[in-house]
């Protein structure tokens, strides 16, 4: 099984030289741009990829996100936070000066706002670590994949937190997979089925693009609903397995069981999808998020003609129903570090990995899923790539107006299968 070691050292041999050099000083100057909780925890696996990445600026609009993030990051990385109170910035459109400041961007907002921040710091010249899904609809996904092509020409490495690609465990089962040990595929299965989580009650006063803002997770122009904010990750592995094949149509249901308060925005609580491709392989898909006693369970499953592999079912990864070379996995790296670990790595040693295109295309698979959930139609690959549906509003500032408003009694427009129709 690969190691940390062998696992950096194969992506130094293979990543493309890089004409950006690191930085002449030695010190990687890094920006956050997102500060809450994945963005702080990204920030902090940044920072403990090197002694020499020194965190220069933040950024969040909401009232007092950036200094919780910094207080965190003061306490466990003395030294490495150099933020002046002039560079904690509090504005949508500050995020120019912090990338001014910095050799790499983190993009830890929400999903929807990311297309738009990551083609911007594509075209100043900036690395990037972007947090998963890279956008929340197939115009995001478009811009996604121009800024890509950008970013080759410039040589600048791209980070995308499907930490799975990273992870030593994932990497030597689906290494094994491709090797044939469980022959030609015929079917996949792939699950997150987990616990809900409360809305935010709107404040006294508040304004509606603030509360959309602070209970981000509920609207679909924010997060792309959990089919692709939470599921993408098994989505992702499906596309890793398929060697990036991606599905020609999917048809599902879903809804909301449970998800009957107005905090519970747009979205829904459970999606079941099948995508089938053009070999006639199937893989079903299914996400929920419904608390009590449902059970749960994340993990994904691919049956071949010589068996099946089984990844993350219980913690264990088996082949055939056996850990994979007779001896059971017992992964204790984590796969969010050695992503982090991997970039700085590039960047110090002049080498390039981008994974932009496969997550940009695991993202488009979450978001033809939920076109299908939406409509209750049979969506097509082309269909929904070529989708004119535009989510999220350009270059957001406090004056945009929401795209969703709530009716008279406070309640958001939710998607109805067999009403709703695909754009």
């Amino acid at each position: 099984m690969p190691t940390r070691r062998t696992f950096l050292a194969t992506t130094a041999m293979t990543a493309a030289t890089h004409a950006f050099a690191a930085p002449k000083d030695n010190d990687i100057k890094i920006a956050l741009i997102g500060c809450g909780g994945r963005g702080t925890g990204a920030c902090n696996q940044a920072l403990s990829a090197g002694s020499t990445i020194k965190l220069v600026a933040v950024v969040d609009p909401l009232e007092g996100k950036a200094q919780a993030a910094l207080d965190i990051l003061k306490s466990k990385h003395e030294g490495q936070v150099d933020v002046p109170p002039d560079q904690v910035f509090t504005n949508f459109e500050d995020y120019t000066k912090a990338f001014a400041l910095a050799d790499v961007v983190l993009i830890t907002t929400p999903p929807g706002p990311r297309p738009f921040l990551f083609e911007q710091a594509i075209k100043a010249g900036k690395h990037v670590f972007m947090e998963k899904p890279v956008a929340v609809d197939a115009a995001g996904v478009r811009r996604v994949l121009a800024a890509s092509e950008e970013a080759k020409k410039k040589k600048l490495n791209v980070c995308v937190g499907f930490q799975r690609r990273y992870q030593p465990s994932y990497i030597d089962m689906i290494d094994r997979i491709h090797a044939g040990a469980i022959g030609d595929l015929v079917f996949g299965r792939v699950y997150w089925n987990g616990t809900s989580r409360p809305g935010f009650v709107r404040e006294p006063n508040e304004s509606e693009l603030h509360y959309q803002i602070r209970n981000w997770y509920f609207f679909t122009w924010m997060s792309g609903d959990h089919i692709l904010e939470q599921h993408c990750h098994n989505l992702d592995v499906a596309n890793w397995v398929m060697k990036g094949a991606m599905p020609i149509k999917a048809v599902g249901q879903g809804g909301r069981q449970v998800r009957r308060a107005k905090e519970n925005g747009t979205i829904f609580d459970h999606h079941t999808v099948e995508f089938e491709y053009e070999s006639g392989m199937r893989i079903l898909s299914q996400c929920r998020q419904i608390g009590g006693k449902c059970a749960r369970d994340v993990s994904e499953h691919f049956h071949g003609t010589k068996g099946a592999a089984d990844l993350a079912n219980g913690g264990k990864f088996l082949i055939n129903n056996l850990p994979p070379g007779g001896k059971r996995t017992r992964n204790k790296e984590d796969p969010y570090q050695l992503e982090h670990d991997a970039l700085f790595e590039n960047i110090r040693t002049g080498k390039v990995r981008n994974d932009t295109d496969y997550a940009a295309h695991s993202t488009m698979m979450g978001v033809m899923g939920r076109m299908a959930t939406y409509t209750g139609q049979v969506i097509t690959w082309n269909q929904a790539m070529q989708s004119q549906d535009i989510l999220v509003p350009d270059n957001i500032t406090w004056n945009t107006e929401p795209p969703v408003k709530p009716d008279v009694d406070g309640w958001y427009p939710v998607a109805i299968p067999g009403t709703t129709l695909p754009v």
